[in-house]
């Protein structure tokens, strides 16, 4: 690939990703892309090269969107710092995909009624007849979901894998929550009331639309 240039970390000889870092940021470069942040040295390496101009594009382990910032926190940066830098999160899970070979199917009350313990199935419902995917006077129980269909050459009903993804965009709100030292838990949901769709919401949007299954989006999320 033209213009980029890509460097191998290796400890064992002292090239760790706090290291390259370092060094890469000699180079003057227009783009950054730190393999992960896993300790304090890379976290603030990292934070002073966005606060130089650079964009930085980087990995963390974390649970959702919302967990990168307690997790920024606990390796160090401090909260002002992250609301200077840290522009948008996208929290990812890889869910199997359905082949074209599947089954419809209906929930039933008892299964809405679950659903919507861990899912807020208005929320969900207004997004879908936003986007018209379902219609204006749709209700969840005759909303089709699907099923895996076994094959000779899909084994499982399933080919490839896909992506859930939630995006937190770092707004000014959410700036003044990081500041006031809010929870995770309290981001989320301002993060959700500026419209934000979470991995398990996003999870059944695609069921919706045939994707994947219910089942598989509750197997990773659960993991």
């Amino acid at each position: 690939m033209p213009r980029v240039n890509q460097t191998q970390v290796k400890p064992e000889i002292g090239l760790s990703f706090a290291n390259g870092l370092r060094s890469l940021l000699r180079q003057d470069p227009d783009i950054i892309m730190v393999g992960e942040i896993r300790d304090r040295e890379t976290a603030g390496l990292a934070v002073n090269a966005s606060l130089t101009g650079h964009l930085v594009l980087s990995t963390i382990h974390t649970n959702s969107a919302a967990g990168a910032i307690p997790r920024l926190i606990d390796m160090g940066v401090e909260p002002f710092l992250i609301t200077a830098t840290v522009k948008t999160i996208i929290a990812q899970r890889l869910v199997r995909r359905l082949t074209s070979n599947k089954e419809k199917y209906f929930l039933s009350p008892a299964e809405i009624k679950n659903l919507a313990k861990i899912v807020d199935l208005d929320r969900m419902l207004g997004m879908l007849k936003d986007e018209k995917l379902v219609g204006a006077k749709d209700t969840w129980e005759k909303i089709p979901f699907y099923k895996a269909v076994k094959s000779a050459e899909f084994e499982d009903g399933y080919s490839n894998r896909i992506g859930m993804h939630e995006v937190l965009k770092v707004t000014s709100t959410i700036k003044d929550m990081i500041i006031a030292g809010k929870s995770q838990d309290d981001i989320e949901i301002q993060a959700k009331k500026e419209g934000m769709m979470t991995m398990l919401e996003d999870g059944v949007y695609q069921a919706v639309l045939g994707v994947t299954t219910l089942e598989e989006v509750f197997r990773v999320v659960s993991e």
